[in-house]
């Protein structure tokens, strides 16, 4: 149990270190200065000065389904309707090195939504762990570039083993089930709440599930004013709290945590895929069922509905 709660917090601690390049925990959007046009007293002014300072990073050493998290990231934050120069600033100055897995877990899902142990989508570079030491692969542009270092050795040799390390690892995960069922039966079950009830009965709205999630992207936007000057930031918010889609009147129409459980799992395996030619928003990494004090399995959520559809 110490092991599996150290290697936990490792990857949670990754995985905000990681976030906080693109969505920063609490992040300065712009400082913002109200005065009056010296030339027309009666008519206000307001300056704008935007934080868009990225600064060149590698992140090194993260697992391939936690840069494939990116991708449903770039469809939110980079889409062409209302692109977020924030994180697009920050995403052009990151390149990814992942290392594909050698070895899985229970908790291990990523072949469910189409992802795989050496999962190069998201990645710029991809290491394969090798006898005495590792393959390295070029994935992007970003990525051959920073290959370009003549301390590097040739790894021809290495390719084959690299493979068997690969196949092997996949092998491992088994056979996945067929869940292209999942979007219609999710929202077939939205106006069920005794299912959703039996679903969200051992939750306890720690919210660790979101936290630690690499495809989960929800915000919160507030302004500081200091006198005629301030500032706009933007923090981390979650939809399994109470608080978050509690409204000015006092009304919640997320009012409980079958509700909030619900949009959760509704939104990853039913919304995001309909808006985003069946892109499931998840990449069954299992952080949110191997750190949930109470077990609580997205996994079985989904069959869940998908068994309760056929029935």
């Amino acid at each position: 149990r110490d092991c599996h709660y150290a290697e936990g917090n490792f990857y949670a601690r990754r995985r905000l270190e990681v976030l906080k390049r693109f969505l920063p925990i609490l992040g300065i959007l712009f400082h913002y200065e109200q005065g009056k046009d010296p030339e027309d007293p009666g008519k206000p002014t307001l300056k704008i000065i935007p934080n868009l300072e990225a600064e060149p990073t590698v992140v090194f050493g993260s697992k391939p389904c936690g840069a494939r998290g990116f991708l449903i990231f770039d469809r939110v934050y980079q889409g062409q309707k209302y692109p977020d120069p924030y994180y697009a600033a920050a995403r052009e100055a990151t390149v990814f090195v992942t290392m594909a897995c050698d070895t899985v877990e229970n908790t291990c899902f990523c072949h469910w939504v189409g992802s795989g142990p050496a999962d190069t989508a998201g990645s710029d570079v991809l290491l394969t762990p090798v006898e005495g030491g590792y393959t390295v692969e070029a994935v992007s542009e970003k990525g051959a570039a920073l290959l370009e270092s003549p301390q590097l050795a040739d790894g021809a040799g290495k390719v084959e083993e690299a493979e068997a390390v690969k196949t092997r690892t996949r092998e491992a995960l088994g056979d996945a089930p067929d869940i292209k069922d999942a979007p219609a039966a999710l929202l077939a079950a939205f106006d069920d709440m005794d299912f959703w009830r039996a679903q969200s009965d051992k939750c306890i709205s720690c919210g660790a599930c979101t936290y630690l999630c690499p495809t989960c992207y929800c915000f919160t936007i507030t302004d500081e004013p200091t006198g005629m000057n301030g500032r706009r930031l933007r923090s981390w918010d979650a939809c399994m709290h109470y608080q978050f889609t509690l409204e000015a009147s006092g009304h919640n129409p997320r009012p409980t945590k079958a509700h909030r459980l619900k949009n959760r799992v509704g939104h990853k395996f039913s919304y995001y895929p309909t808006l985003h030619e069946g892109l499931i928003a998840c990449c069954g990494c299992g952080r949110c069922v191997k750190s949930c004090p109470v077990s609580v399995d997205i996994r079985e959520i989904v069959q869940n509905a998908v068994a309760r559809a056929k029935a």
